[in-house]
């Protein structure tokens, strides 16, 4: 997979950006957001040289959504556009640039890949989508974000498939495993897109070369769990999981400052039982596809109830609820 270098342009810089993702998106009072804000106001929590007052607070302030966001570098590109300044048209921009830079990331690691070819597909779409981004404002606002998904999928599920060959990976695709117990599993080369994976107990498990597209990652405890190599994670999926400093991470995401050091996976407590919700079974939903959830739906505090259609995963502008980026 590609290393750090590939990606920069696509994470976030909030000193480069004009507080873009706390005015333009809306949010609802749930557990994700401690109150209601609708988009285009800023959040009260944005003070006025646009910056987050409780940033290093916001799970303790209830704000978890907040925590799990990624603008993939969005925010300060739609910033530093010339003729645009913060109102309707900016943030209008800003939601499309967003839901295109996850796709531009995702891009970024199949053409990392490199194998068999995809990556001069990958690599030409990436061309064409940064010329779009850098084009005309209006044009850009009316993109339909579903055709490029739909264009983008089969690169990635090409790409999954020959990375994932002879690995003998099961097919789980869009299962329901909320709570399911996982511990110690072997899922190297898995496809796991789409999949409901809640509270799910991955303790130690192998998911290397494992196909993460838009897998629902809320409360999944992936302490000592070994993700290298794993297939289209992005950060917002794992920083809505509960990992510790024995889970490896893929060497271009960011291990989540809220994970917390402590025992090897062995000694660790029996995960907590999410009240009135059923163990999964770890059976296959059937389908396929390019994911489900990244984390990003949290933003709107939508309770995280995915839309399926034919292409990635849509988070609504805004993360985790919505589409898949790429099916």
């Amino acid at each position: 997979m590609s290393g750090r270098g590939s990606t920069e342009r696509l994470r976030a810089d909030c000193g480069s950006c004009a507080g873009l993702c706390c005015v333009a998106l809306p949010f609802t009072a749930s557990a994700d957001f401690a109150v209601d804000k609708p988009a285009g106001k800023r959040c009260a929590n944005l003070t006025a040289d646009n910056r987050c007052s409780i940033h290093a607070g916001l799970r303790e302030s209830g704000f978890t959504g907040c925590s799990v966001f990624d603008c993939y570098g969005a925010g300060q590109r739609v910033t530093a556009r010339e003729g645009l300044t913060p109102g309707p048209e900016m943030f209008a921009v800003f939601r499309v640039t967003r839901q295109l830079h996850e796709l531009l990331w995702l891009l970024t690691e199949a053409e990392a890949a490199e194998q068999g070819g995809e990556e001069e597909e990958a690599r030409r779409l990436i061309a064409e989508l940064d010329a779009l981004v850098e084009g005309d404002a209006e044009v850009l606002r009316g993109v339909d974000v579903d055709v490029w998904r739909g264009r983008v999928g089969p690169v990635l599920e090409t790409v999954s498939a020959r990375v994932r060959s002879g690995l003998g990976g099961r097919d789980l695709r869009r299962a329901d495993l909320m709570g399911a117990r996982l511990r110690g599993e072997r899922l190297r080369g898995a496809t796991l897109r789409g999949a409901l994976l809640i509270a799910a107990d991955l303790r130690g498990a192998d998911l290397r070369q494992a196909d993460l597209l838009g897998a629902d990652l809320r409360d999944t405890d992936l302490r000592g769990a070994d993700l290298s190599g794993s297939l289209f994670l992005t950060q917002p999926q794992l920083n809505a999981a509960r990992g510790d400093s024995a889970t490896t991470v893929p060497d271009t995401l960011t291990r989540p400052a809220h994970w917390l050091t402590g025992p090897p996976p062995g000694q660790h407590e029996a995960p907590r039982q999410v009240r009135g919700m059923p163990r999964g079974k770890a059976t296959a939903g059937g389908g396929g596809g390019v994911g489900g959830r990244s984390g990003n739906e949290q933003r709107t505090g939508r309770g995280g109830r995915g839309k399926r259609n034919g292409g990635v995963v849509r988070r609504n502008g805004t993360g985790q609820s919505g589409r898949r980026p790429t099916e």
